[in-house]
């Protein structure tokens, strides 16, 4: 029984083939695509669980293609991360600002692949697992845990997921400072590893969607939720 869908999605057949073989002897049921737009394409039918994206890649890069299943009501819920041979900070800031959940830099191990791929899906279904409440109510916010979904009176708010895992974390409770760590370990997990500019990038996203009133930083802690 396969444990989960991967879509990979990279122009280097000889990395998606030392993937493949080994996320498959892991019991991943995979699927594969040499560019972003045939990723679309393999995403829509495959509908995975997890999706790995190069960043450069020819037609449509992995960005581009984050952007685009980010704006697919479909393909909120899928956790995406980049593979890229860039160290700069703007590369990972645009995969994370787009979307992505996490990234990891090339070249690349199957073993820290399969242990990074495994957090994620476990950070994932511990989330699903413990959400006791299904809407949370807060200030002219309404949160619906059950369909991923933020309303402010009629109009819906679009999230990328972990922006609403981070929302969610902090309108949990109203005024409580939640310092850096606390943020990592809960939203993204102590088992995965992500750049200092994570928060700072979801935080800036999240601002710019609700807008600069609710989450106020506590310089050198944190953030908070106020209304």
């Amino acid at each position: 029984m396969s444990l989960a869908k991967i879509l990979l999605v990279d122009d280097e057949p000889d990395i998606l083939e030392i993937l493949e073989y080994n996320l498959i002897k892991e019991g991943y049921e995979v699927a594969t695509a040499g560019n972003g737009e045939e990723g679309f394409k393999v995403a829509q039918k495959f509908q995975p669980d997890l999706i790995v994206l190069d960043i450069m890649m020819p037609v449509m890069d992995g960005v581009e293609l984050c952007r685009l299943l980010r704006s697919k009501p479909e393909f909120n819920n899928t956790i995406i991360t980049f593979l890229t041979a860039r160290e700069e900070d703007y590369s990972q800031i645009a995969a994370l600002d787009t979307g992505g959940d996490d990234y990891i830099t090339k070249p690349i191990r199957p073993r820290v692949l399969l242990s990074r791929v495994k957090a994620l899906l476990r950070r994932n279904e511990r989330q699903e697992d413990h959400e006791e409440a299904s809407t949370i109510l807060v200030g002219d916010l309404e949160i619906d845990l059950e369909q991923v979904m933020v309303l402010r009176g009629k109009e819906r708010i679009e999230l990328a997921k972990k922006e609403f895992d981070l929302l969610t974390l902090l309108a949990s409770k109203p005024g409580k400072v939640f310092s850096r760590d606390e943020i990592f370990n809960r939203v993204w997990g102590t088992d995965v590893i992500v750049g200092n500019r994570t928060i700072d990038v979801h935080i800036r996203k999240l601002r710019e969607k609700l807008g600069d009133h609710y989450i106020k930083t506590i310089k050198g802690i944190g953030y908070k939720f106020v209304f």
